[in-house]
């Protein structure tokens, strides 16, 4: 027989305050180090194979705009960054949870070379990259016809 968890829209107050604690403390020791904090979220995203020279990156990238998000590609290292002012909480507001992260984000993925960006588009908090694989034509396979020596005799 399963166990059923009961589920709350509103955590309970011990375990908030600990792990609101625990974050602070996490982000402190993080900010004296310069480590990256662990309670930090990553950022998800899908890779799709649209066709065999054509890619689509799709990162999340809840409530970012345009201008807070940078696409660079350089030596075949595609880097996304995002960086956005975090909002001073006014006095009479009164979070249950906040978990949506809207600070600063950088992933970096290697594609190597010959690649090419084609578009970078944001939509409903999500950042779609179109990637082009250009395969220059002395790296793509040959094909090799093969004789019959024994039909010649």
């Amino acid at each position: 027989m399963a166990s059923i968890r009961p589920f709350s829209l509103f955590p309970v107050i011990s375990d908030n305050l600990l792990s609101n604690r625990f974050d602070q403390i996490d982000r402190l020791f993080s900010q004296l180090t310069g480590s990256k904090p662990i309670s930090s979220p990553v950022q998800t995203y899908n890779l799709k194979q649209v066709d065999d020279s054509h890619y689509e990156l799709t990162l999340s990238v809840p409530g970012y705009q345009e201008s807070d998000l940078n696409v660079s590609l350089k030596g075949g290292r595609l880097v996304v960054e995002g960086k956005k002012e975090e909002k001073i909480q006014e006095k009479n507001e009164k979070w249950i949870h906040q978990g949506i992260s809207q600070g600063q984000f950088s992933l970096q993925f290697d594609l190597g070379k010959n690649v090419r960006i084609e578009k970078a588009d944001l939509s409903s908090g999500l950042l779609s990259i179109g990637i082009e694989y250009e395969l220059p034509e002395e790296e793509k396979p040959q094909v090799i016809a093969i004789e019959n020596k024994d039909k010649n005799n």
